[in-house]
């Protein structure tokens, strides 16, 4: 493992000159190799058209999917490129029900965590088609609890879906054991890896997924409306996503043949720029050592935590053995919303979280919002000093 030249990530980061930015859990500063990637692309696109624009840069377009690739411990052939982390979760619970479909019989696991993109559509399927949805309990630390998650297994077990980080806490949850728990099923695991790809190092392979969806926004640091979906060989040999187009199907004289790729799971018609601005992101990334940019977030992390902590009427409220980049906090006698406002009058950029994003962890905590402040490797201890002076004088 290297070291992160946090000097250099700045000078690459415009943005770092404007704002104390330390919301890179919602959309981080891209480096400004990502924003010219994009607008040379759109110059191109202005200057020759669209059509021609993508045909000239299509070798450029396919090697997004190699990079995506290497960063996720695939091979590019399970890579399909997308327009966000929430599509490509979708686009995999398509394929899940339109070739399997899910009835009464059937349960469908889901952490107790899980964000609310992801637990509504289960809800419509359980509502939908009389299927049980369960909400798999927390250990004693906040995470998945892998004891009782076993327990639950049965043969009528048909989706489990999980989040690698939660949106709302700090914490990571151990994702390949859970694969590791249903190698003998026949279920079908989802895992939402959208705040964890980035900032920690990811092995599909490793954690036993049928699908990862990701997003490029975030950690990434890519332009929003773009993400990515890993499906397994697995995957690709049993679903079929619906509904297909013609960039996801051949149409022929007696019916269609599928992609055997999962470019399957894509439609024809997407931002190219924003896509070649996510490869950009990627190798940006890879450029730097995901080792080493998850090492700086860490650090970051711990020293946000140990900080606020040291304030009084401030509870810091991160679970998990692991714990990942985003640091949740409320203030005695402040609402978190109002404690938010306080914050970025100052100049310093987090955000509210609040029920709606995960109700099943908010009321078990018996929260109705936190603060949620998520650094990245090119923040500084100096910005995290301002942010705690703030929230100690609020």
């Amino acid at each position: 493992m290297g070291t992160i030249d946090v000097d250099r990530l700045r000078a690459d980061t415009p943005g770092c000159e404007a704002v104390t930015h330390l919301n890179n859990a919602g959309s981080a500063l891209p480096p400004s190799v990502v924003t010219d990637t994009v607008v040379e692309h759109l110059r191109r696109e202005e200057l020759i058209g669209g059509y021609e624009a993508h045909a000239e840069a299509v070798d450029r377009i396919e090697a997004v999917r190699d990079s995506a690739a290497a960063l996720v411990g695939a091979r590019p052939h399970q890579i399909a490129l997308l327009e966000s982390a929430t599509h490509a979760w979708a686009r995999a619970l398509l394929a899940i029900v339109y070739s399997r479909p899910v009835d009464e019989g059937d349960r469908i696991l889901v952490s107790s965590s899980e964000y609310a993109s992801n637990v509504v559509p289960l809800m419509q399927l359980a509502n939908r088609s009389g299927a049980r949805l369960e909400f798999v309990p927390d250990d004693a630390h906040g995470s998945i609890d892998l004891a009782a998650f076993r327990a639950m297994l049965d043969n009528d077990v048909a989706i489990v879906a999980v989040n690698q980080c939660p949106s709302q806490n700090g914490l990571v949850n151990d994702v390949a054991a859970i694969g590791s728990a249903l190698d003998d099923t026949d279920a079908w695991y989802l895992v939402d890896a959208c705040q964890s790809v980035g900032q920690l190092p990811v092995d599909a392979a490793a954690i036993g997924a049928d699908f990862l969806s990701v997003t490029g926004r975030k950690y990434l640091r890519g332009p929003r409306g773009t993400g990515f979906l890993y499906a397994s060989d697995v995957a690709l040999d049993e679903l079929e996503p619906f509904p297909l187009d013609l960039h996801a199907a051949t149409w022929t004289s007696d019916g269609y043949e599928v992609q055997e790729t999962a470019r399957r799971f894509e439609y024809w018609e997407k931002s190219y720029a924003s896509l070649l601005g996510l490869g950009a992101a990627i190798d940006y990334a890879l450029d730097c050592g995901i080792e080493n940019l998850s090492a700086r977030i860490a650090e970051l992390a711990e020293y946000t935590r140990a900080g606020l902590e040291a304030i009084p009427g401030v509870r810091v409220h991160d679970r998990g053995r692991q714990r990942s980049g985003i640091v949740t906090l409320t203030r005695d006698g402040i609402p978190a919303d109002s404690l938010v406002a306080h914050i970025k009058a100052a100049g310093i950029n987090v955000s509210l979280s609040t029920p709606d994003y995960s109700r099943r962890d908010f009321d078990a905590q018996g929260l109705d919002g936190v603060v949620r402040v998520s650094p990245h490797a090119y923040n500084t201890t100096e910005e995290i000093d301002r942010l705690l002076a703030v929230v100690a004088t609020a």
